[in-house]
């Protein structure tokens, strides 16, 4: 058996599931304190999964526009943990900092748009 990479990397195979697993709901629970969009992001995905639910449209499709509103949210997580990493890293303004937040914003921009074309698509397709 090799030495982990770092003091920081879990151990393999099945002991790892459990802290990975509540590393994850850490995640999620900073997320949700402290990241304001990724609130509001949130209850637009609930309350719309359950409008997904109850549209008269097949499982797949179903899945398919809850599926695009869960990566919404995941997409703003990883905006998150780069702002995160960049403010760690340093407060003072520089133009690479504002590159990777600017770049991080434009990735969870495009995913809101996915998600609304993709809803857009499957209600047109079937009410209209």
């Amino acid at each position: 058996m090799t030495k982990p990479v770092s003091e920081f990397k879990s151990t393999s195979g099945l002991q790892r599931i459990l802290p990975a697993m509540m590393y994850a709901i850490a995640g999620l629970k900073a997320a949700w304190q402290n990241e304001h969009a990724f609130r509001q992001e949130l209850v637009v995905v609930v309350i719309a999964s359950a409008v997904a639910l109850l549209l008269p449209i097949s499982a797949l499709q179903k899945l398919f526009l809850i599926g695009v509103l869960v990566f919404v949210l995941i997409v703003e997580l990883f905006n998150s943990a780069i702002e995160a990493v960049v403010d760690r890293v340093s407060l003072e303004r520089h133009p690479l900092s504002k590159n990777a937040k600017d770049m991080g914003s434009a990735a969870v921009m495009l995913s809101v748009f996915l998600a609304g074309a993709s809803w857009a698509v499957v209600l047109f397709n079937r009410f209209y």
